[in-house]
């Protein structure tokens, strides 16, 4: 008996035919088959919005070639990628080789590896036709909204001019950051700044907080140089010192959108490479000593589950490598996003004892730095927090001329130090905006202090900053517009477009991008706008769980 698999992609079919062995053939159906023809609407709106589907061109000679491999063989498995567009794949190609849509020979694969592929080619299913359908909602809704506002677009602005349902609420949201910034009125303000020498003759930094009255607000020059001579010759006495213990915890393994963010924080990888060389990994790479196998679990979530099998490996690696007491007390769970579909894993290594090093020689160097990324994530996630002393301390500042006059001012300065470094010792989580770790001298109550030197700082107000990627994803996320799998083309369709440039890892806006938005914004005011598309959103989940029906809801 023969049996055939069809994947997606050459290398994800290399990789499943190793561990499948003899009697079955798998080949790729290199994506999707079949799409609305561009030409034209090819949605029947009075009809019940009844897609009209063609062969994608030049993706003939491939269907006919998957016909002949069908008739050829016993049993045909769609083994497409594990999320709607994968189910959308798998429906399309029922549909063109004449398979029973009822037939149970729909497989998933979480990871492809022997145990993903076994578990697998184990739970076969009928093609999910809810997802199908959020999937064909989500392109019929993409396919309207984009034909009936680019027309309008090339006719008031430039020739084959095209936009897009969520692409434009993007653009809008950089255009309103643009907006925000050139309309931002800077405020002035000073600060005072001091360094102290500690009698362990150890130099720290302070700043000026207020005085018996509270917090002082420095508006200006005048104000900052009142306060500077009265503090000429005063003495700095540590008047009280606030020590604690602060607890850090990791940060949770990886989603898409996480995985992105960190990838264009800590690699400067543009989202679109994040996700193709993710994909390479999932798929599966040659590695020495192992072969064909996939590194990685689908890189498509917004789940952050992990398998307790892979918690166990990851525990018996961190055990092996740092000890039992790098590991918590008790196992440490994430919750993912109320909104999240939860369909697969959150994204980790397939196999927690191959460490990078081990697989840097079978890798590129893209797919070394994600992986290593990836890996350390996990186990991060899964080690103990990291247990810092923290320390505060309010340093009195006494004028020496006329006492009576005023009272004192006080300092500030905090700090703090490494009791147990846990998962630090692995990884550290990357933010937009770094951290001052500062470390604070030892010092008591009651402790004299030495002036080292002492100024004014003239600061203005900030205008919110312009997103990069990471950040466009996260607020993306934050609204719910776009889905994990969307983020990527997003981002590129938008700069692809002109509609917005990169400089400098900010996303600016072009003229034409303000142009497109200011249009829409007066004529469509419903349509590119975040609380529509974010509604969309989870009306196409509700679809996708079977809650709802997509024809009323187009």
């Amino acid at each position: 008996m023969s049996t055939l698999v069809i994947v997606e992609s050459p290398a994800k079919a290399k990789t499943i035919k190793k561990y499948l062995g003899p009697g079955y053939e798998v080949v790729a159906s290199m994506g999707h088959v079949r799409d609305l023809p561009a030409a034209k609407l090819s949605v029947d709106v009075k009809h019940d919005f009844a897609p009209k589907y063609a062969v994608i061109k030049g993706k003939e000679k491939l269907v006919s070639e998957l016909k002949k491999d069908v008739e050829k063989s016993d049993k045909v498995i769609l083994a497409t990628d594990p999320d709607r567009e994968g189910e959308a794949i798998s429906w399309h190609l029922s549909t063109l080789l004449d398979l029973n849509l009822e037939d149970k020979n729909r497989v998933t694969f979480n990871e492809i590896t022997k145990t993903g592929i076994k578990n697998g080619m184990e739970h076969p299913r009928a093609v999910d036709m809810n997802l199908v359908n959020a999937q064909q909602a989500r392109r019929i809704l993409d396919r309207l909204v984009g034909y009936r506002l680019s027309p309008f677009i090339s006719q008031k602005i430039r020739r084959g001019l095209s936009a897009g349902r969520v692409q434009s609420v993007a653009v809008r949201m950089i255009v309103d950051r643009e907006e925000e910034i050139r309309a931002f009125k800077p405020e002035e303000y000073w600060t005072i700044d001091a360094k102290f020498t500690a009698p362990s003759r150890k130099v720290f930094s302070a700043s000026l907080y207020g005085d018996e009255n509270g917090k002082i607000k420095i508006e200006n020059k005048e104000q900052s140089d009142a306060i500077l001579s009265r503090l000429d010759g005063a003495s700095y006495t540590v008047k009280t010192l606030k020590k604690g213990t602060r607890k850090k915890n990791p940060a949770p393994p990886f989603t898409t959108s996480t995985l992105q963010q960190e990838a264009s924080r800590k690699l400067g990888f543009q989202t679109q490479k994040t996700m193709r060389t993710a994909q390479e990994l999932y798929e599966g790479v040659e590695v020495e000593g192992i072969g064909s196998v996939g590194l990685i679990t689908y890189m498509r979530t917004d789940s952050l589950r992990i398998s307790e099998e892979a918690r166990a490996q990851g525990n018996d690696y961190i055990k092996e490598h740092w000890g039992e007491k790098y590991l918590p007390d008790k196992p440490r769970y994430f919750k993912s996003r109320a909104n999240a579909q939860d369909g697969h894993e959150a994204i980790r290594p397939t196999m927690p004892e191959l460490t990078p090093e081990q697989a840097k020689k079978s890798l590129t160097a893209d797919q070394y730095k994600l992986y290593n990324l990836i890996w350390k994530r996990f186990m991060a996630s899964l080690m103990a927090n990291c247990i810092q002393n923290t320390v505060r301390a309010e340093i009195e500042a006494l004028p020496a001329q006329e006492p009576q006059e005023g009272g004192h001012y006080l300092f500030t300065a905090s700090g703090y130090s490494i009791k147990f470094d846990g998962f630090t010792v692995l990884y550290e989580e990357s933010t937009d905006d770094a951290e001052a770790d500062g470390r604070l001298p030892e010092i008591k109550e009651g402790d004299k202090l030495k002036l080292k030197e002492i100024g004014g700082n003239q600061h203005f107000t900030q205008p919110p900053p312009r997103y990069t990627e990471a950040s466009l994803i996260k607020t993306l996320e934050e609204n719910g517009i776009g889905r994990p799998s969307t983020y990527a083309s997003i981002i590129s369709t938008i700069t692809g477009r002109d509609y917005v440039k990169r400089e400098a890892k900010q996303l600016h806006p072009t003229e034409l991008g303000e142009a497109m938005t200011k249009l829409l914004r007066e004529k469509f005011p419903k349509i590119v706008n975040t609380k529509f598309t974010a509604s969309m959103e989870s009306s196409l989940d509700k679809v996708g769980e079977g809650q709802e029906d997509y024809i009323k809801m187009l």
